[in-house]
């Protein structure tokens, strides 16, 4: 096992996911319309920001994957296999799911972001944390998120939010 409790192998498979789901975003931003004709920017293209972001995801993967690739050819043979899908991973994924399907669409944007950004602090904030300040700490990481990305889109990148 790794430092952060995970295997080369879920590494490797966890990077080739994020590498392809990254890979997936840069193509399907380069098909976006980019408005030419009305004499867009290339920084005013709708998938300028999801491909750029996409490419972060491309590029972060790879590395995961290199890193678990070289890991695992360093202790071959040496290292016990841990599941793909832990308690941790299943948890993050039903919290998202519910932010995108049960929130977004159903509460203003601002809310629904300042409560899945607390839920998900409180949730995996380190154990021995008193709970009166994983609390806090949440409520604060919620908010300010929130606040943060709600001025953002629609104050700079012009976006009006669901």
């Amino acid at each position: 096992m790794t430092e952060g409790g995970t295997s080369a192998r879920s590494d490797l498979w966890g990077g080739a996911g994020w590498a392809g789901f990254g890979l997936l975003i840069v193509v399907l931003a380069w098909r976006m319309e980019r408005f030419e004709s009305m004499g867009a920017e290339l920084y005013t293209m709708p998938g300028f920001v999801p491909g750029m972001l996409g490419g972060v995801l491309l590029l972060l993967g790879t590395v995961l994957m290199l890193r678990s690739w070289h890991r695992s050819r360093q202790h071959a043979g040496t290292e016990p296999t841990a599941p793909l899908f832990n308690r941790r991973i299943t948890i993050m994924l039903a919290l998202s799911l519910a932010y995108a399907v049960g929130l977004i669409g159903r509460v203003p944007f601002w809310l629904a972001t300042a409560v899945f950004v607390a839920v998900f602090v409180a949730t995996f904030a380190p154990p021995e944390q008193a709970p009166a300040r994983r609390l806090m700490v949440a409520l604060l990481a919620g908010v300010l998120t929130s606040a943060v990305v709600t001025f953002v889109f629609q104050q700079i990148f012009l976006v009006r939010l669901p």
